[in-house]
């Protein structure tokens, strides 16, 4: 349930010391990551475990479909629209963006950050229920989508007038909402097992959507083979150590 909170806090940290330029190298290659932690821990690890529980299968799918049509509304909605549409994204890591418009996003992004990190810590106490190695690689592809989303907030806190010491102030406040979040997901699921077969498929959901809906797109942005050989590679890694943890701990 720390996994949110350590990324929030690497991410603003590389935010204020590093320059925009290095950020900008940094994200890209977290995205390309990013897309084969999050896509293997749901399709090789978390999917499975839920579907090898005595769940009505219909039930998981049904939950599947709904988290998936769940997550398009609320990007509809602008919720997470600023929390993860900018992960990456080369606009947002320029500080010359329009300032009305990033000073309307600021608390919104703030909001959409604090319950997508409570959200979070839920699904890591679930993961961890369910199966200790299973929390091991949930945490995992969290940090790998946490840490760009983190430097895109607080450089588009930035641009909304937010002093650098304010930012990160706001930013850790809404990355101690995983804490919270986990520490109530323990307390609840565990006397109600039978929900983290659901809340994993929830999880995988989530998982799936970001990196189909929201990173992947990104990565179509950069076609050249120079650029496309380093993002077919680092997905590759990304598969690879989630294989390896889940192999480690089996």
């Amino acid at each position: 349930m720390l996994a949110t909170t350590i990324a929030g806090v690497f991410s603003i940290s590389a935010a204020g010391v590093f320059s925009f330029a290095l950020l900008s190298k940094m994200v890209d290659r977290m995205v390309s990551l990013s897309v084969g932690i999050l896509l293997a821990t749901s399709l090789l690890h978390a999917l499975p475990e839920a579907f090898e529980s005595k769940v009505d299968v219909r039930g998981l799918f049904a939950t599947l479909l709904g988290g998936l049509l769940a997550f398009f509304l609320l990007e509809k909605m602008a919720v997470l629209r600023h929390s993860h549409g900018h992960a990456g994204a080369d606009h947002h890591l320029e500080r010359g963006n329009d300032a009305h418009e990033a000073g309307k996003a600021g608390w919104m992004v703030l909001v959409g950050d604090g319950l997508h990190n409570f959200t979070d810590g839920i699904l890591i106490a679930a993961a961890f229920l369910a199966d200790p190695n299973l929390g091991l690689v949930t945490g995992l592809a969290i940090i790998a989508h946490e840490i760009p989303q983190e430097i895109g907030d607080f450089i588009v806190l930035l641009n909304a007038g937010f002093s650098r010491r304010r930012a990160y102030a706001y930013n850790l406040i809404c990355s101690l909402m995983a804490v919270i979040g986990g520490m109530l997901g323990y307390a609840t699921l565990e006397r109600a097992s039978g929900w983290i077969p659901y809340v994993l498929v929830l999880a995988s959901s989530g998982f799936i959507y970001i990196a189909v809906s929201n990173l992947m797109p990104q990565m179509q942005r950069r076609s050249t083979m120079r650029e496309s050989i380093p993002q077919v590679l680092l997905i590759g890694v990304g598969v690879s150590v989630v294989i390896i943890l889940t192999q480690h701990g089996s």
